[in-house]
Formats: C-alpha cells, sequence, structure tokens
C-alpha cells in the first residue's frame, strides 16, 4: 500500500511539473523584445530619383492596431492590439503625385501588445511565434487614388494593393484609407485591411474561457512621415 501511495505522489508530481511547463510557455516567459531598433527598407525608386521627396515614417507618431471579436467568459469582447515599432519610406512626387511610390512597411511583431498579458504572450509564442519570425512585412505593389495634385491638408481616399507576409506565408491584401500632405513637410495616412486568419494559418490556442474568435482580423495603419535626412 506504501509503494502505491508513493506511486501516485509521483505521478500527480509528474503531472505537475507537466502543467507547470505549460502555464510557463503560454503566459509566465519574459516578454521577447526586439533584436535591434527597427529600420526602414530603402525604396527601390523606379525613374528619376531627382522628381522625389524622400519621407520616413516617424515611428513616435505612428501605431499599427489589430482587432478581432471573441467571447470571453460568456462576454463579446473586441480584443484591441497596438504596437508603435513600424517602418517605412514614401517617395512623393509633388509635381505628379499618382507617380509617387510606397516602399516596404516593416512591423516589429514582438511588440504587439493587448491589454491582457496572459493574452500577450499566446500571441507571441502560439499564433505569430515572433521569437522565430519577428517582422510582419507589407510590400505593396500599386496606390489607387492619388490626386493630380495634392491640397495642403485635405485627405485623399485612396487604395494601397500589396503582399503581406506574416511568418512567411505571403498573400495578397488590400488597404482602404487616407492619405494627407501637410504641405511638403509632413504625410499623414490611416489605412485598414480584413486579414482572414485562415489565409495565414493563425490558430487561437484553447484557453479557458475564449470561444468563437472571429475569422477576420482589422488591421490599421497609422503614420506620420517627415523628410528623410
Amino acid at each position: 500500500m506504501r509503494d502505491k501511495t508513493l506511486l501516485g505522489g509521483l505521478i500527480v508530481m509528474g503531472v505537475g511539473v507537466v502543467l507547470i511547463g505549460v502555464v510557463w510557455a503560454l503566459f509566465l516567459q519574459p516578454a521577447r523584445t526586439p533584436t535591434e531598433p527597427l529600420a526602414a527598407i530603402p525604396i527601390t525608386l523606379e525613374g528619376d530619383a531627382t522628381n522625389y521627396t524622400l519621407f520616413e515614417i516617424n515611428s513616435a507618431e505612428s501605431e499599427v492596431t489589430f482587432s478581432l471579436d471573441e467571447v470571453l467568459r460568456g462576454l463579446p469582447t473586441t480584443v484591441m492590439g497596438t504596437s508603435r515599432q513600424v517602418a517605412g519610406q514614401i517617395a512623393v512626387d509633388f509635381e505628379n503625385p499618382s507617380a509617387s511610390q510606397l516602399g516596404p512597411i516593416l512591423i516589429n511583431a514582438r511588440t504587439l501588445a493587448t491589454d491582457n498579458e496572459f493574452r500577450n504572450k499566446a500571441i507571441h509564442s502560439f499564433i505569430l511565434d515572433s521569437e522565430s519570425f519577428e517582422h510582419i512585412t507589407f510590400t505593396p505593389t500599386d496606390v489607387i487614388g492619388l490626386p493630380e495634385q495634392f491640397v495642403a491638408n485635405e485627405p485623399n481616399v485612396v487604395q494601397i494593393v500589396g503582399d503581406l507576409t506574416i511568418r512567411e506565408i505571403t498573400k495578397p491584401v488590400l488597404f482602404e484609407g487616407t492619405v494627407t500632405a501637410n504641405g511638403r513637410t509632413q504625410l499623414t495616412a490611416s489605412a485598414t485591411a480584413l486579414i482572414d486568419r485562415a489565409a495565414f494559418d493563425l490558430q487561437i490556442p484553447d484557453a479557458p474561457g475564449v470561444a468563437n474568435v472571429s475569422e477576420q482580423v482589422s488591421l490599421t495603419i497609422h503614420i506620420v512621415a517627415q523628410p528623410a535626412n
């Protein structure tokens, strides 16, 4: 009887160790930080470079947000996440704005955060695997709707077509929003795309109290850009 009791205790201890390991992996391991400061990928200009003014995204004033819906402990909940780690370059032809070009936009996935630390650990450890895939990249291929001439401080409705890469999975997406030229010293823009989780194999791990997570994620990029030094 004593041997059986001892064996049972060892089994319980073993299960406890496994559970502790799972909890640590899911929720308690230290937050991951960027390996280095985020820097824009230099834009490759088409045509005469002297026609363009090169702008660079100011990450301190810019922001990436995502949102999705879920049922949390029986209550409908909208999950919001943000990061200011976004970088990119824009080449503007003020004489012919429709010829302006938008370079790749980088987002550091490790810095995306919601208001719930447990959720953040799940996002970074399992959904995005940001330890292995630090960056999310949007590579524009076309910008539709730029005006013949910019009017200072007047928003212009645009569509931005391009390829979004998450965890080495690349799919075409469409961002819709506005871009505004504040004179020749600042650009502001905001654009949103709806991302299908299944297209990027973004699996939601089982978690107590979480159900009915929406299949689409809203991804919005708000940028403020100034002329590059």
